[in-house]
């Protein structure tokens, strides 16, 4: 099978696997992996930067642990954490606003 992408440790002349390695060992400027600054910060100052810079990434997309009230990787987590407000109406029993809340209300 084709190998996905290049080895991040080849492009640093570390990977220590060889022909034994899953990754490409070539430059392939569509298979190369993901740029850590743009995928961690939504930005890359590096105007000549060789990686990809992907939108859609883990770090964009909500994590549906901490969505429900707990995500045990905590700051190490890939996925967004994005601090909501409890209603202070659900968690006394009723919410008229119901579903249209602004707030989080947990089943």
């Amino acid at each position: 099978g084709a190998k996905p992408a290049v080895c991040k440790h080849w492009l640093r002349g570390l990977c220590k696997r060889g022909d034994g390695c899953d990754f490409l060992h070539g430059y392939d400027a569509t298979r190369m992996p993901e740029c850590y600054f743009y995928s961690k910060f939504g930005e890359c100052g590096n105007k000549d930067c060789p990686f990809l810079h992907v939108d859609a990434t883990a770090s964009t997309v909500g994590c549906p642990w901490y969505d429900r009230g707990f995500c045990r990787h905590g700051p190490l987590c890939k996925y967004k954490h994005t601090r909501r407000v409890m209603c202070a109406n659900y968690l006394v029993g009723f919410c008229p606003e119901g579903p249209k809340c602004k707030f989080v209300q947990y089943v």
